[in-house]
């Protein structure tokens, strides 16, 4: 059996290693950074924040409203 390198490896691995050696190339870590610099803007951007505490506050607890969300069965308990 021979040795798999980064040209001649197969399947994840070497998927793997080709973005391991993007992101750490000059050009991917340009890619990076403009990634992290839109994604700090973003978070920054008022909608944006409101959209990510509503999507947080219904993941983290507390149903509110009627009770019918997914996977309630049936219902509230009264």
């Amino acid at each position: 059996m021979g040795s798999r390198d980064a040209e001649g490896g197969r399947g994840m691995a070497s998927l793997f290693t080709k973005v391991v050696q993007f992101a750490n190339s000059p050009k991917g870590k340009e890619v990076i950074r403009q990634a992290t610099d839109k994604a700090q803007e973003l978070a920054k951007d008022p909608k944006t924040r409101a959209k990510l505490d509503d999507v947080r506050r219904r993941v983290q607890g507390g149903r509110g409203g009627n009770g019918a969300g997914p996977g309630s069965g049936t219902g509230p308990v009264r």
